[in-house]
């Protein structure tokens, strides 16, 4: 079972399904403390560390398949029905968890991604971080320092430098199958249905992980999908643009 950490509703708050969250890569459910605590002012939020990152279990192997039961099983433990925003690699889970446990899913927003594979490498980062000397590391500085010397950009340091635990000197990322199955992470699988639920796809503006061209195949699997874009936003649309972001996703569940 994946761990998680519950926000739940204010008082008050209206009889809705809660909200599931599913970060990125080389994220945790901590990456989303802040909008999952603002969002629960109206709904549980639940935001979960996938298999393999923060302290959840490390699985293999690291497919969306997988990682799509994993949430379905979360899913299960708190209602059976969950709205589901998943952000990159959690994007193209909650994906696969509408398609494989459709009846799961309420609504579906997916933040900066497409179900189609990308050529961009991953593989730079764990590198960067497999080569850390921990043993030298008494303070998150101490890592982000090594990190700066491999080329490794400012804001991605202190990213990456979150999953790092400091006491047992180790990375909370299970580096060797993130690895292992990379060319899996950058893919999406080739799947038959669709899921005719509520979905919306929200990119950023100035990202190009969703474009127009992969607009077909995502109305392919999700015929009643929206499209919306976050002005001065990249990838990190919900740390670049956080209000915005959560305005975006309160207009969508409550609609």
């Amino acid at each position: 079972m994946l761990h998680w950490i519950s926000h739940p509703p204010a008082p008050g708050a209206a009889d809705v399904p809660p909200l599931l969250i599913a970060h990125g890569l080389y994220g945790s459910a901590r990456n989303w403390g802040v909008i999952a605590r603002r969002l629960s002012d109206q709904r549980q939020v639940v935001a979960v560390d996938m298999r393999n990152h923060g302290q959840s279990p490390w699985a293999t192997p690291h497919r969306y398949e997988d990682m799509a039961d994993d949430l379905a099983e979360v899913i299960g433990e708190i209602g059976g029905r969950a709205d589901v925003l998943g952000h990159s690699m959690g994007g193209k889970t909650a994906m696969m968890l509408a398609l494989r446990h459709g009846a799961a899913v309420n609504r579906l927003l997916v933040a900066d991604i497409a179900p189609v594979p990308y050529d961009h490498s991953q593989m730079q980062f764990i590198e960067a971080m497999r080569a850390v000397d921990l043993s030298k590391v008494e303070k998150r500085s101490d890592a982000e320092a090594q990190l700066a010397a491999l080329g490794v950009d400012r804001a991605l340091q202190s990213f990456f430098t979150q999953s790092l635990d400091l006491k047992a000197k180790r990375w909370r990322l299970n580096l060797d199958a993130l690895a292992a199955d990379m060319d899996e992470i950058l893919s999406f699988p080739q799947v038959e249905g669709h899921w005719d639920g509520p979905a919306l796809f929200l990119s950023g503006s100035e990202s190009d992980y969703v474009k127009p061209e992969y607009r077909p195949r995502i109305r392919e699997l999700f015929p009643n999908a929206r499209f919306a874009r976050l002005s001065g936003a990249g990838h990190w649309l919900h740390a670049e643009k956080p209000r915005e972001f959560e305005a975006t996703v309160r207009a969508f569940l409550n609609a």
